[in-house]
């Protein structure tokens, strides 16, 4: 529909949807050709009236072509200008790292980061400001001093950076080097008995190489033409399913671990060190030229022995390792001191711009990133970025005095580094959750979906989470229904460099919460400037990694998408044909 008139064109797929929906009232399920089959409950008369009605309005709502999209261009324009004249987004970035990082999920500095969040939103007008609870929870920690030297046989400092959740020294600590190389459980039997007060090495040093290339970057015109003719993705692919049953990830997580010995993160390695009297294990960064990436930190496993570990750069790991290969002794010295707090109840922030039209302000647009960062830097490109881009986007409509005809609700979560637990609790909570089966694999997802009233209320959700780079369009996880809506918004933003409507998934991130179950969840194409090479997850996610220019750029591109997308006469569509929507909560999911 485009201002409430029906689309002649629209007949033979209306007519295609409801010849479907008799053969799904005749079989009693429906899959695509290669699809997981799942089974659903028995469809009554009534059951079929309703998905038949659902049918019609999402042919109904789809969108018309590009040239009859109603673009306001003048609102785009006016977000410009305020960004550029007035805007806050670099301020609001300093808040959330110079003074608030970093956020790591269940610390205090994070619910004190969200406790500044919250009442800065309070201050600008917002309604309906708060947190929103959910489990599991985290342990709380936070990492108050790091030394490392090297004592003897030359002195010199180390650079390193703490592993988050991990255990601290209570003191000082000396002792001698020991490189470890543990690929398997036999190679136990070489170290046993010889490591009692020795600062392990574990692994073997990384291989550097100069850089060649520059560490930031741009996408060019024609690594943009390329996203663009990208390949429509299967629709089932973009999201992340994984169960929310504690019992049900793990089984999940073991089957895509491999069998491949890890002992930094294996609970029973690391009780055997802790057994043999380790002080401390020292683990290879990956990095260089100053630049430390740390890992998804120690296991939280509760009973899990508690040895203290570090990140060590690669120059100085390989110089430590080289030194001993020559027969050489190496002492040295670790004091690391961290501060554990309990588990508390982890969070979500949401925060709204009510709608005024009677029959839309019940439909939610929304905008989201997430909040929590890693710990060695201040989480200043992953992600006070964006969650500084979606803040100052919602008060850039906020301040403009505009009315959006839908509810605008922003979502900031935190979890994200642990496995997008804040946006999948949302979602469940809200919105709906994926059918898992059981089977030989643990749990595979099905194409089913229990959704929950708002399900239908969805109107789209836009995250970013790709750093601070200049956003240069938008992937549609395969969901080709808004294409031309996407292509419509970004024509009077070509001349700032938006310019491409990507039908490809991205992943890692919190659109694919929704995405999982069907909903319009979709990440934004950004400039990788120098994410990937220096800052993702490293010591050095800091505040002068962030472009002002760009993250002006993103919150008036981002204050745009979220107007259009609560202004047009229909919501935006889901995915054509998947899934299959049951509205039934006696089938209930399992990981209830």
């Amino acid at each position: 529909m485009h201002g409430g008139v029906p689309n002649p064109a629209l007949g033979p797929y209306i007519r295609t949807l409801v010849a479907a929906s008799r053969r799904l009232a005749r079989a009693g399920s429906f899959a695509p050709r290669g699809s997981l089959r799942p089974s659903l409950p028995h469809l009554s008369a009534a059951r079929t009236r309703t998905l038949l009605a659902s049918a019609l309005v999402i042919a109904a709502s789809t969108p018309l072509a590009a040239q009859q999209e109603v673009v306001d261009s003048t609102t785009l324009r006016r977000f410009y200008q305020e960004e550029w004249t007035s805007g806050q987004v670099m301020s609001i970035a300093s808040w959330l790292t110079d003074v608030h990082g970093p956020r790591l999920t269940g610390s205090p500095g994070a619910k004190a980061a969200g406790e500044w969040a919250v009442k800065t939103m309070k201050e600008w007008g917002l309604s309906n400001v708060g947190f929103e609870y959910w489990s599991p929870r985290f342990p709380g920690w936070r990492n108050d001093r790091l030394t490392v030297q090297v004592l003897s046989p030359t002195p010199f400092e180390v650079d390193a950076a703490p592993r988050a959740w991990s255990a601290g020294t209570s003191g000082p600590v000396k002792g001698e080097a020991k490189l470890v190389i543990m690929t398997s459980w036999g190679d136990t039997t070489k170290y046993a008995g010889a490591l009692r007060g020795a600062l392990v090495l574990l692994g073997a040093p990384p291989q550097l190489a100069p850089h060649l290339k520059a560490d930031a970057k741009r996408y060019t015109d024609e690594e943009l033409d390329k996203m663009a003719a990208a390949g429509v993705p299967d629709p089932r692919s973009g999201g992340f399913a994984i169960p929310r049953n504690p019992a049900a990830m793990g089984a999940m997580a073991r089957r895509f671990a491999g069998t491949t010995l890890r002992p930094a993160n294996d609970t029973a390695a690391l009780r055997w060190f802790s057994r043999q009297g380790v002080a401390a294990i020292l683990l290879p960064a990956r990095g260089d030229d100053g630049t430390i990436f740390t890992d998804n930190g120690s296991p939280r496993t509760p009973g899990v022995a508690q040895v203290p570990m570090v990140h060590v750069a690669g120059e100085h790991y390989g110089r430590i390792a080289r030194i001993l290969e020559k027969g050489i002794p190496v002492t040295i010295a670790l004091d690391m001191a961290n501060t554990v707090t309990p588990e508390a109840e982890s969070f979500n922030i949401v925060a709204e711009i009510p709608g005024t039209d009677p029959a839309l302000k019940d439909e939610v647009v929304m905008l989201g990133a997430h909040f929590d960062s890693w710990h060695a830097g201040t989480g200043a490109t992953d992600n006070a970025a964006g969650t500084a881009v979606m803040m100052e986007a919602l008060r850039l409509i906020k301040t403009s005095g505009l009315k959006p005809r839908r509810t605008i609700r922003i979502g900031l979560w935190t979890g994200e580094e642990q496995g997008l637990f804040g946006s999948r609790e949302y979602v469940a909570r809200h919105l709906g959750e994926r059918v898992f089966r059981v089977d030989s694999n643990g749990f595979t997802p099905t194409d089913t979906v229990q959704a929950l009233p708002a399900y239908e209320k969805h109107a789209g959700y836009f995250n970013v989470d790709n750093g601070t780079g200049k956003i240069r369009g938008v992937y549609l996880q395969g969901n080709t229904q808004v294409k031309d809506a996407f292509s419509a918004w970004i024509a009077p933003l070509k001349d700032k460099g938006v310019t491409t409507v990507s039908p490809a998934n991205t992943s890692g991130t919190d659109h694919q919460a929704f995405d999982a179950i069907g909903l319009g969840g979709w990440q934004f194409i950004q400039d990788p400037v120098d994410y990937d090479t220096r800052t993702h997850h490293s010591n050095q996610d800091l505040f002068e990694r962030l472009v002002p220019d760009d993250m002006k750029h993103n919150a008036a591109v981002v204050a745009g998408f979220v107007w259009q997308a609560a202004q047009r006469s229909t919501k935006l569509p889901g995915k054509a044909g998947w899934p299959i929507v049951v509205q039934d909560k006696r089938a209930k999911p399992i990981s209830e």
